[in-house]
């Protein structure tokens, strides 16, 4: 009995643990499952709320490596060459994409298009780096997103106003005009975003989330000298957001920047017309190599005749005249004003790529195919290509252009100092320049001498044209005007390594001596003159006076000259 009885206690126990193992598989496999199926869920959820249920949307890029660039259209650079993560509001995508397809005029793009294929190429590239199969683009580093943000959203903003705007791609934009009127020297206001430029007046359009209830509005002299009283006033206005809805419409729309200025003055003068636009303009415009449209008020065809190398250069584009242009001009970037450091002069440090009066001489003798720096002064260059090099057998000379003054401070006995130049050891050159001279061609005759020689004045801007190691002799009138002729051309010549050499004249060089006698305070104290305001310094001392200049006095200075250069 109690051998059948354990026999059936046996039989009992098997089928039971075979129950319990089976139990166990089941609730193993319903675990494995119920896992697995969450894990699946979560995954799903993930990527559809990163792509539908988020305000962001992921973009990755990464630069293309030399496989895949010869596989696919070249991409955008970007910071590194480790794939990025790169977040974008989709409110700035669809502001981007939603908006009007506006065609470049110089580029002929369209945006939509652009940003479509850019993002095909891009999903293309990352498929093929990670080996045919996809990139998973929803797990993102929430730094790099932080950090990212700002720069997409500025490049993009910047695309949707025009593809190039000549502003670096991740530098900070500015998203109002901004007006500086601090300068003691010029005003100035640019704007970057939506501008439009109209008669004498740019409006700058706001996005819709900047716009205030006001606006804001400035009237400048877009010159480099703001206190001239015959500057006529250009008018800068950011729109409120109600005069944002009613703002004019594009007639014609730039993918350049603009620059205004006014191109009256004191020009007609050559030193005004390089110290107030000229070099104005270089530091102004200079940076953006050409890509840049002038819109110019009060314009002069003189000055655009005379100076039309240099304009060309600045700018590839037709100049404007702003004060009959009738149309509504829209422009990625406006510049309101001409930037001006000091008079004839460019304070490197303020300058953009750190231009320096150097470079402008150099600029504008590249631009009148003057020979290159590396060639010597003429004189240098003569003896060291033939030793006997002559001139209707004589043994070459150095050159010297006299230049004199058509009017005040002339000199009075031009022949006499001619005759004594060449007494000296140099051949002469007498010039007189006007204003429709052709500076083609009078470029090249300064660039054949090795000496520039004039009174105080206009005549000696034209040092721009003379040659690295050339001198400059300036003839200072009566009147404690070695300041003056320090500051407005001596500075500049030693800066533009020209050498610079001053002959001070006596009272009795002066025709103030003759006219008014010894007594008087014009000849006997200068200072005293000075004293009662510029105005009757200039009545005596830039106005009224020539000079008869002492060839026996002004010797020893020709002399030390020429002995310096054959050195």
């Amino acid at each position: 009995m109690v051998t059948e009885s354990s026999s059936s206690s046996s039989s009992s126990t098997v089928p039971t643990a075979k129950g319990v193992a089976r139990t166990l598989a089941q609730h193993h496999q319903a675990v494995v499952g119920f896992l697995f199926g969450f894990f699946v869920i979560l995954v799903l959820y993930t990527t559809v709320s990163g792509q539908f249920g988020s305000n962001t949307i992921v973009v990755l890029q990464s630069m293309p490596t030399e496989q895949n660039a010869r596989a696919s259209p070249p991409q955008s650079s970007s910071p590194n060459n480790s794939t990025q993560d790169i977040i974008v509001h989709k409110d700035d995508v669809n502001k981007t994409m939603g908006g009007e397809h506006t065609q470049d005029k110089v580029l002929g793009t369209d945006k939509n298009n652009k940003t479509d294929a850019n993002f095909d190429n891009m999903q293309a590239n990352r498929t093929e780096q990670s080996g045919g199969q996809p990139v998973n683009n929803t797990i993102t580093n929430v730094s790099d997103k932080m950090k990212e943000e700002e720069l997409i959203r500025q490049e993009l903003d910047q695309d949707d106003d025009k593809n190039d705007t000549n502003v670096k791609k991740g530098a900070p934009v500015p998203r109002k005009p901004i007006c500086d009127l601090s300068d003691p020297r010029y005003d100035i206001c640019e704007i970057i975003g939506d501008a439009r430029a109209t008669n004498r007046t740019v409006l700058y359009v706001p996005p819709p989330a900047e716009r205030a209830a006001d606006g804001q509005e400035w009237a400048i002299k877009d010159q480099s000298r703001k206190h001239l009283e015959y500057i006529k006033k250009v008018t800068v206005r950011s729109l409120s957001a109600e005069q944002s809805l009613a703002a004019p419409e594009c007639t014609s729309r730039h993918a350049v920047p603009a620059v205004v200025f006014a191109m009256n003055g004191l020009t007609s003068n050559p030193w005004h017309d390089f110290s107030d636009v000229l070099v104005p303009l270089f530091i102004t415009a200079r940076a953006f190599d050409g890509e840049v449209q002038f819109l110019v008020t009060d314009l002069q065809p003189w000055f655009l005749d005379k100076y039309r190398l240099i304009l060309a250069n600045l700018s590839r584009y037709d100049v404007v005249d702003f004060d009959r242009d009738a149309g509504v001009r829209c422009y990625p970037r406006v510049v309101v004003g001409l930037r001006s450091h000091r008079d004839l002069g460019i304070n490197p440090a303020r300058a953009p790529r750190n231009y320096t009066l150097l470079d402008f001489r150099m600029y504008i003798r590249d631009i009148f195919s003057l020979p290159p720096d590396s060639v010597g002064i003429p004189y240098k260059t003569a003896a060291a290509t033939n030793n006997n090099a002559t001139v209707d057998g004589e043994k070459r000379k150095p050159r010297l252009m006299l230049i004199n003054r058509g009017h005040n401070r002339k000199f009075v006995n031009i022949p006499e100092i001619a005759d004594g130049a060449r007494a000296a050891g140099f051949e002469v050159v007498v010039v007189e320049p006007r204003r429709d001279l052709r500076l083609e061609d009078f470029s090249l005759a300064v660039d054949s001498c090795d000496v520039l020689m004039g009174a105080h004045g206009a005549g000696l801007t034209n040092f721009f044209f003379l040659r690295t190691g050339a001198a400059m002799l300036q003839v200072v009138p009566w009147g404690h005007m070695e300041y003056s002729a320090m500051i407005f051309y001596g500075v500049q010549a030693k800066e533009m390594n020209l050498r610079d050499v001053e002959y001070s004249i006596t009272a009795e060089e002066s025709t103030l001596y003759d006219k008014y006698g010894k007594d008087h305070p014009a000849v006997s104290d200068p200072e005293s003159i000075h004293k009662q305001g510029w105005q009757l310094g200039m009545k005596y001392y830039w106005l009224e006076q020539d000079i008869r200049l002492n060839v026996t006095r002004f010797a020893p200075t020709l002399h030390q000259l020429l002995r310096t250069l054959r050195e």
